[in-house]
């Protein structure tokens, strides 16, 4: 699946020197090219309801049988550094997404489990949750970890693994379907890849719904080295964003359209062969995709009676 739900950080790629001057109608143009050219190569598009879902739809971008998942989430967080709140974005919400006739609901979370909001997070999360039970539509979570000490960037490779897995643990069973995940460990700092494949391994044991990495723009070779490693102990796929497409906001007319429709295109399909020989489906989890599916399985189907 493709991410481009990107806004704060879209203006940034595209003139790094001013986003602020970046116009909507820049931001629109950008993204219904990106669709137009890369969505038939994907089993689904995650876009914002402000520059991307709407404005795909009105002109056609989307490619026939593509899935379209919708961001519900205020861009960026309120609060300090170190108790970032998450917000919905104002006259927005999950009924209006399955409205509009989307496939998937996507919330992004900043979390640490030791953070003094985490409660206030995870009720977020439940209510998120229990409105796509509601209206029957697929939930996907996003939890971005940030580090409780304002004199660090980031966490270091060994409280990421930790925070990571925990998030996992605590969050999924509040009404998750899918797990956007970060990959546990910051490539950065630890280059042993047996860590990397433990901490998947971790992180998939602490799951009970399909999970798939995102790519925190993160090179692509770098990218395609985390699909294999965490498809093999337990991924069952990739919500990847700038790692395939970020060079094109560089780019401009016939150069960026070539990106678009030669690159992109093969990066997607080695993506595709790493998941299709490693990946671990989704089918594994859902109980209505059983051979011994009894009878009686409606009665209790979404969990209500």
């Amino acid at each position: 699946m493709l991410a481009l739900d990107h806004r704060g950080n879209l203006r940034r790629a595209l003139n790094p020197d001013a986003p602020e001057t970046v116009s909507s109608e820049t931001m629109i143009a950008f993204k219904q090219e990106v669709i137009s050219a890369v969505s038939p190569f994907v089993s689904g598009v995650l876009l914002d309801p402000q520059y991307g879902a709407a404005q795909a739809i009105m002109v056609g971008a989307l490619a026939p049988g593509t899935g379209l998942i919708v961001a519900v989430e205020k861009t960026g967080y309120t609060g300090s550094p170190t108790a970032r709140q998450s917000q919905i974005l104002p006259g927005w919400g999950v009924e209006k997404i399955v409205r509009m006739g989307a496939d998937g609901v996507k919330l992004l979370i900043y979390y640490h489990p030791d953070a003094p909001n985490a409660s206030l997070q995870e009720q977020l999360v439940a209510e998120v949750g229990e409105a796509c039970r509601r209206y029957d539509i697929p939930f996907f979570l996003e939890p971005l970890s940030f580090s409780l000490d304002p004199s660090k960037g980031k966490l270091p490779t060994t409280e990421k693994r930790r925070v990571v897995v925990e998030t996992a643990r605590r969050l999924v069973p509040l009404g998750v379907d899918v797990l956007k995940a970060e990959f546990p460990v910051n490539i950065d700092d630890e280059k042993d890849e047996s860590v990397w494949a433990e901490s998947c391994a971790e992180l998939d044991a602490a799951v009970t719904c399909p999970w798939v990495i995102l790519s925190a723009g993160v090179t692509f070779d770098e990218f395609l080295r985390q699909t294999e490693i965490a498809c093999k102990h337990g991924a069952s796929g990739v919500l990847v964003g700038r790692a395939v497409w970020k060079e094109a906001a560089e780019l401009q007319g016939e150069a960026r359209k070539e990106f678009l429709q030669n690159v992109v295109p093969q990066r997607l399909k080695r993506l595709e062969d790493v998941i299709e020989r490693y990946a671990k489906p989704w089918t594994n989890y859902s109980p209505y995709l059983s051979a011994s599916l009894p009878d009686d399985w409606y009665q209790t189907y979404g969990g209500l009676k």
